[in-house]
């Protein structure tokens, strides 16, 4: 390492690409710092993350603490997830304060070391080939060995069946879908999900079993993944792959990476170079708790904060205008349909008398459409159940809604009262399918800074999202599908939520391919300069979860750094 550099590589973000890009270099020999904004859970140096400032950094295994994760992770819906104060929320590490402030409607982020896979359901299925060849710049074949490679390391899975993805099963051979498909998905078809969660250990159920001390624990099918999974002797070990507890490990163990959480990198530093152009050279960061700014120099700088930070922090930087900053936000268009199911329906089925929905991991099974987008079964816990299913809706209340006949589903929007009270006593016995779809890039759909509102960071993010009449017209159908299934298996009463556009979880292509970054994803206007999270993406990959193809191409890009800028 240059001794005028304070690292390397300099990685902006902890989470589903940053961690991977980070740990891939560091095997190599390349020194890494990663800057975090959000705090780190399961770190000895950071025994109360949410209280006290703790240590500046930490790079070494050694540090990591599964008695501390433990206790940090718990399985109390608000203390997780709540959108205020959660541990899991997009915001300081201290509770106190408020969280930071996004316009355009709501962003189910995490900030901290693991990012957004903290809470993702961990689904890691590969796009659709069609989404990509002859679209990318890139092709699908090329991606296949970093696929690969990421499915080995975390390591991914088949995820197992429990009573909610047997009924989804039951009901998608009864309305006629097609099984047995692999992971190189071409046509319409039902599966288990692939997920990165360790598989459940046989024995687990051995009263002998010694489950807080046996490293090959696994996946205990108790639910509560999307509060944060704690299960497993080691940090390590963790049944559920986030970065937190697969990629950060195997960074550290490396000896040349170093992890700074509460560290907001408010500004890209860059010169001009007399050969090259623009480069980058380093970054400004403030401490979240104490608010003092530190400048740090680097070879390389590789942004993941994000499909919104990525891009705002570009802007607030004033890098080089480029009309594809910000733009082509595609985000799956989410919506939910439910059925709920007489006992007598589900024992004829099932063999048992209830689908429970908080059992097993929160979703193993899925119906993929390429052109359309995808199904998904959804198990929660009863709030979060209750909040996404019946809580969240553009179509304003059902009882105030007009009865539409020719629908497929009973009932659709906001339910509440006596009918709330009545669904979620039949909460045991509903099977709830989460939808994306595979909505359209439009140059319209962007990131922006508020001109006028600023934060501690800078101009804080604005986003537009609309989507298109084929967008709307998709997601219709994929709707109509669903319930559909849900009917076929036996449902007595299908809901329908109708998510507004203006949620955001799958955020991608805001900073996309060919556009912003070169196909090494290094950008076009500023020379070692890198993207690696899910703001790379050309599109929305068909509609799969977009994890797993971010971490492949963190990995790629991973590789092209190494070349351009390390090897000898």
């Amino acid at each position: 390492m240059n001794e005028n550099y304070d690292a390397d590589v300099i990685v902006i973000g902890a989470g589903g690409g940053g961690a991977v890009v980070a740990k891939e270099l560091a095997e190599k020999g390349v020194k890494v710092l990663i800057l975090e904004a959000g705090p780190w859970y399961g770190n000895a140096k950071w025994p109360n993350p949410n209280s006290e400032h703790g240590a500046d950094a930490s790079s070494n295994y050694e540090d990591l603490s599964i008695d501390i994760l433990k206790k940090c992770f718990t399985d109390l819906e608000n203390d997780m997830n709540d959108l205020v104060t959660g541990k899991l929320r997009w915001g300081p590490a201290d509770r106190n304060r408020p969280p930071w402030t996004r316009k355009g409607g709501f962003v189910w982020q995490n900030a901290g070391v693991g990012g957004t896979t903290l809470h993702y359901f961990a689904n890691s299925p590969r796009a659709f080939p069609q989404a990509i060849n002859n679209i990318w710049p890139i092709s699908y074949e090329e991606l296949i060995p970093y696929y690969e490679r990421v499915e080995g390391q975390l390591p991914v899975h088949e995820a197992p069946v429990t009573p909610k993805e047997e009924m989804f099963y039951y009901g998608a051979k009864k309305a006629g879908w097609q099984s047995g498909c692999g992971p190189n998905l071409t046509q319409p078809c039902y599966r288990q999900q692939y997920n990165a969660i360790l598989e459940v250990n046989p024995r687990i159920n051995d009263p002998d079993f010694d489950i807080q001390n046996n490293s090959g624990v696994g996946c205990t099918l108790r639910g509560h993944c999307v509060n944060g999974c704690h299960i497993g002797p080691t940090v390590e070990a963790v049944a559920k792959r986030s970065t937190l507890v697969s990629y950060i490990p195997r960074a550290l163990a490396t000896g040349n990476v170093q992890v700074r959480p509460n560290a907001f990198v408010i500004k890209i530093l860059t010169v001009e170079d007399s050969e090259r152009g623009e480069r980058a050279t380093g970054v400004i960061y403030k401490d979240t708790w104490t608010g003092a700014s530190t400048q740090l120099n680097a070879k390389v700088v590789v942004m993941s904060a994000g499909g919104i930070e990525t891009p705002r922090l570009w802007l607030n930087s004033q890098l080089p205008q480029n009309p594809w900053v910000g733009k082509g936000l595609t985000n799956h268009w989410f919506d939910t349909v439910s059925g709920i199911f007489d006992e007598k329906v589900v024992m004829d089925v099932l063999g048992v008398s209830d689908i429970w929905p908080y059992a097993g991991q929160n979703s193993a099974g899925r119906l993929d459409i390429p052109g359309l987008g995808v199904m998904i079964t959804m198990g929660m816990s009863p709030g979060i159940f209750a909040t996404l299913n019946y809580g969240t809706s553009s179509s304003g209340f059902s009882s105030l809604l007009t009865p539409n006949t020719e629908a497929a589903w009973n009932v659709e929007g906001l339910v509440a009262g006596e009918q709330l009270k009545e669904f979620m006593r039949e909460y045991r016995r509903t099977l709830s399918l989460l939808l994306f779809i595979d909505d359209d890039v439009s140059q319209s759909n962007e990131v922006v800074l508020d001109p006028n509102q600023m934060d501690e960071y800078g101009y804080i993010p604005v986003i537009h999202y609309q989507p298109s009449e084929q967008d709307v017209a998709k997601r219709e159908q994929i709707a109509t599908y669903a319930a559909e299934l849900l009917r076929a298996a036996g449902a007595r009463t299908v809901t329908r939520a109708n998510w507004p556009a203006e949620l955001f979880i799958h955020i991608m292509s805001t900073m996309r391919i060919g556009y912003v970054v070169d196909t090494n994803c290094e950008a076009y206007q500023v020379k070692s300069l890198f993207i690696a999270d899910n703001s790379v993406l050309y599109n929305g990959i068909g509609g799969p979860n977009p994890t797993l193809t971010t971490q492949a191409m963190a990995t790629r890009t991973a590789d092209k750094i190494w070349d351009i800028y390390f090897k000898q």
